[in-house]
């Protein structure tokens, strides 16, 4: 395990893969660590250098008091990847963690080559309903909210008190701090990236699952339509988190997008 002190906060995080291949940086969702990305790196880490890191509040990253700022979230990514000594890499983003993709593209364009955005958008949300979570969790934990939430995570094949995965991933999201959480909420309720993300010019590849229940696949075009040339492309079988239900999908989808770009 390796941790780094940055921008004010300690980062867990990981890299895997080929130490002289193109760099691919992955940025998971609200309520998840860097696991979820497991299948899709072991697919990469043949031919590329693959970077795995926990964010603010998450996994076993540092949770520091509620709210958080977009800006938070962004300038703790730059200052890992500086870190780490990283340029041009291909930023891979689930939900918040594609916001915090298209964030650092419009920050620090010198740290990104290309974006994949999965399940995500450049608004996600009311601020009402961030606000219901907010208070929600807060005054009576994850847990409380958890049923709800994996109704919109995963199909609902894969909740299957018979399917183990389910149970662990479950786990995985209650067992988030609440501050990192909630905070994380905060952030997204603030959040409205239609300026800075309509003005990116740079390759981007947005997917989503076709039973996506938090960034249904409209709201995922209606990113992708922002973007000039970019592609937009749906996962069969996949609630929110395709990397976890569809893997082999998600990972034909990059591997795909990594050759046409010629990062490989």
């Amino acid at each position: 395990m390796a941790f780094a002190r940055v921008n004010g906060v300690v980062l867990h995080h990981e890299v895997r893969g080929r130490a002289d291949g193109p760099t691919v940086v992955f940025s998971n969702s609200l309520g998840t660590d860097f696991r979820i990305w497991n299948e899709v790196s072991a697919a990469l880490e043949p031919n590329y250098r693959v970077v795995l890191y926990d964010k603010r509040g998450h996994g076993l990253s540092e949770a520091t008091p509620q709210p958080y700022r977009m800006d938070d979230h962004v300038s703790d990514l730059a200052a890992l990847l500086d870190h780490l000594g990283v340029k041009q890499a291909v930023v891979v983003g689930l939900s918040v963690g594609g916001m915090i993709a298209q964030g650092i593209a419009a920050a620090r364009p010198d740290l990104v080559k290309a974006l994949v955005l999965c399940d995500t958008a450049h608004k996600i949300g009311t601020a009402e309903a961030w606000n219901a979570r907010i208070d929600a969790v807060n005054a009576n934990g994850i847990a409380s909210i958890g049923d709800a939430i994996m109704e919109r995570w995963f199909t609902p094949g894969y909740r299957s008190p018979e399917n183990p995965a389910f149970a662990g991933y479950t786990n995985m999201l209650t067992r988030t701090p609440v501050d990192g959480y909630a905070g994380t909420c905060a952030a997204l309720r603030d959040t409205d990236l239609t300026a800075s993300t309509s003005a990116l010019k740079l390759p981007v590849l947005c997917i989503v699952g076709d039973q996506d229940g938090s960034t249904p696949p409209d709201l995922v075009r209606t990113t992708a339509n922002l973007i000039e040339g970019s592609r937009f492309e749906i996962v069969n079988g996949a609630g929110h988190i395709p990397c976890v239900e569809q893997p082999d999908q998600t990972i034909a989808l990059i591997t795909g997008f990594l050759k046409e770009i010629g990062w490989q």
